[in-house]
């Protein structure tokens, strides 16, 4: 099957990379107005993320949690544009954005030549942050993502534009591929916090039950990998922390249920370093215990 003659999307992606050039300050700005745009488009998903929150901080009144709402709406914006950024700007414009701590793991383990699984979760930035960490050890760093199967020039846009400035990238659902990379002394950012319905176990999440993939630890055996934590914050001045740290994951390996316990536990001391920025608008919580209804459903 020959492939598709994708015509007009060099032209969006000329125009993806203007945008990744520009300034910091001009990035932000654009988010806050892009926010607004957003708002009456969003509907069904920013109702969503009024469950989630509900959920979340039910410590919290109405007006508390619709505050964090607000702050969500300008940062899901703004990290739309930080997408750009990761995949389309040139190395001297994220230049002195970000300070990346923790690289000397990922520096020992090339060495050996292990792999290590990246661990994160739905952290907006989780693509910049790749990024930021390729450019810090002049080395590419590979992902797991999406495949868009039926937009088949979308799939050539993005795939191009990830292996230039991250690294290589697996599909989903591609396990075999994800080993192969990790025993290859690979480095792979993955993110299991989604809502799984089948091999899955319920742990907290913020206090409340959500059902986590236990099949991570399987990965990391069979690629032989060490497992890290990758997060990162943006800052109010617009600079960027990245942080590598140890979660204490690799001695639960054999135990899927504890590991996907500690993992929530780290993925929400993440989260609540700046709650704005996780991605609220998808359905965490969409599959309950036995007898409990979905939260989505009212």
């Amino acid at each position: 099957m020959s492939a598709p003659r994708c015509f007009g999307w060099r032209a969006i992606g000329a125009v993806a990379a203007l945008l990744a050039r520009l300034p910091q300050r001009t990035t932000l700005l654009l988010g806050r107005a892009l926010s607004w745009l957003l708002r009456p488009l969003l509907g069904r998903r920013w109702r969503v993320a009024r469950v989630n929150l509900a959920l979340c901080f039910a410590a919290e009144s109405a007006a508390e949690r619709e505050q964090r709402l607000r702050a969500h709406q300008r940062s899901l914006a703004v990290a739309l544009l930080e997408l750009l950024r990761a995949w389309f700007a040139p190395s001297p414009t994220l230049a002195g954005l970000a300070d990346v701590e923790g690289l000397q793991p990922l520096r020992d383990a090339a060495a050996k030549g292990q792999g290590v699984l990246l661990l994160t979760g739905h952290l907006m930035h989780t693509e910049l942050a790749t990024r930021f960490v390729a450019e810090a050890l002049g080395a590419p760093v590979g992902g797991v993502v999406r495949r868009y199967r039926r937009h088949p020039c979308l799939e050539r846009l993005l795939d191009a534009a990830r292996t230039r400035r991250l690294g290589p990238t697996v599909g989903k659902f591609d396990a075999r591929g994800m080993a192969r990379h990790l025993r290859n002394g690979g480095r792979l950012v993955y993110s299991a916090d989604q809502d799984f319905r089948e091999g899955h176990a319920f742990v907290p999440f913020f206090g409340v039950p959500a059902a986590t993939f236990v099949g991570t630890p399987q990965l990391a055996r069979a690629g032989r990998a060490v497992v890290r934590f990758l997060s990162m914050v943006r800052g109010p001045d617009g600079r960027y922390r990245v942080r590598i740290s140890d979660p204490g994951l690799d001695d639960r390996l054999d135990d899927p249920a504890g590991f996907a316990a500690q993992y929530m536990a780290v993925l929400e001391a993440a989260v609540r370093q700046a709650p704005d920025q996780y991605l609220w608008v998808h359905r965490r919580f969409k599959t309950r215990p036995p007898g409990e209804g979905s939260p989505y459903a009212r």
